[in-house]
């Protein structure tokens, strides 16, 4: 069975059989002393807070409380409940830290990019920005696998929630299925994004038996032209085979796997709809959803907005792509707020960075007005 997924929504009754149950394994695994000794001493105080948050004393749903979310109720119950401290800790700062504005040693949330080159040319994606995909204009790229290692190596122990993705296909990455072999047993929440075009048996095996805990389809219709319409170069036929060449391989070759499995789509045209979606994709995934729109497509042409509120990605996520070059987002996808790059710092230094601050404290003292392309960018 397939859920509605939106991870902006509250679960809203704690009464609720399921959310009861996960509340049970949460008081518990509070308790058991070998998993919580594991926690450094301000790790073992997030706990304590998000226990609170969670108490039947503690005020539901009110800003800067940690609340069980319909999507992280989905990946609690992928994790034994030895890991359940660990995971709330990180699940706490990635959701509460951009609320009240905080930052420690590394980001709550890490995304690298295996490679910046795409096969499709969405119309809502950077990918159709031709100064960006020339080669010439050095943009374009894979990631060595050294340097993914590197990454990786650093990530391992200091950050749990990992996406291989950004701007490019990842899937088109050469070196990918190593690349999931390598994540192996590493996170607590290992997520990529694809189109699916190039989902083959092999990479199937690798994502399967992998480190991932979480696949993305990215796909925006369920119907032709629609989908060809939206993800130029696409072929609906061939995703939607791939993918149920998947479900299968899944089914009769890991039954066990609790991998979590979504279509996302991006709400951009009024002839989508989520009816359809979810008559096509439901069958075949655990989640169908829509993102909102923010035009990527042209960041750094858009008008400026009126928003002044500080973007809360510079609390949570910190991008690491093909190059090494550190990023704050990818809505900046040509890197004019770039902090640094991996090759010369690692990724403690860069979180934390005089660059990384100074655009942190622009946006608190409401001048993302002032820098291009937060002016014009959605995302608050």
């Amino acid at each position: 069975m397939y859920e509605k997924h939106d991870s902006f929504y509250a679960l809203k009754h704690k009464k609720d059989p399921k959310i009861q149950k996960v509340l049970n394994r949460i008081v518990k695994a509070s308790k058991d002393v070998s998993a919580v000794e594991k926690l450094s001493s301000k790790f073992k105080k997030i706990l304590e807070k998000v226990i609170n948050d969670l108490s039947d004393n503690a005020e539901p749903y009110s800003k800067n409380k940690f609340n069980l979310k319909s999507n992280v109720i989905s990946e609690i119950d992928t994790l034994n409940d030895k890991d359940l401290p660990r995971y709330l800790v990180h699940r706490y700062r990635y959701e509460i830290f951009p609320q009240i504005k905080k930052t420690d040693n590394f980001p709550p949330y890490l995304q690298i990019e295996p490679t910046s080159i795409c096969n499709y040319r969405c119309v809502f994606c950077f990918e159709t920005d031709e100064t960006f995909t020339n080669k010439k204009n050095g943009h374009m790229g894979q990631m060595k696998f050294e340097l993914f290692k590197h990454v990786i190596d650093q990530a391992e122990g200091n950050i749990e929630f990992i996406s291989l993705a950004s701007r490019g296909e990842p899937l088109a990455c050469p070196d990918i299925v190593k690349m999931l072999e390598y994540t192996k047993d590493k996170f607590l929440n290992l997520k990529i994004n694809t189109n699916a075009s190039l989902l083959n048996e092999k990479k199937c095996h690798a994502i399967l038996s992998g480190g991932v805990k979480t696949l993305v389809f990215s796909a925006d219709a369920a119907k032709e032209p629609l989908y060809s319409k939206l993800r130029v170069n696409g072929d609906l036929s061939k995703v939607l085979k791939n993918i149920e060449n998947f479900k299968t391989i899944k089914e009769k070759q890991y039954s066990d796997s609790k991998i979590i499995t979504r279509v996302s789509g991006v709400k951009f045209d009024n002839e989508q709809n989520l009816k359809s979606m979810e008559e096509v994709w439901g069958g075949l995934v655990d989640q169908v959803a829509f993102v909102n729109y923010n035009p990527w497509e042209n960041s750094y042409n858009k008008k400026s907005n009126d928003i002044i509120e500080p973007c809360s990605d510079l609390w949570r996520r910190m991008f690491v792509w093909w190059d090494g070059k550190i990023n704050p987002c990818d809505v900046d996808y040509k890197s004019h707020l770039s902090v640094g790059n991996f090759s010369k710092n690692n990724l403690e230094e860069l979180w934390n960075s005089e660059k990384y601050k100074r655009l942190r404290e622009e946006h608190l003292n409401s001048n993302r007005q002032t820098i291009k392309p937060c002016s014009s960018c959605m995302v608050v």
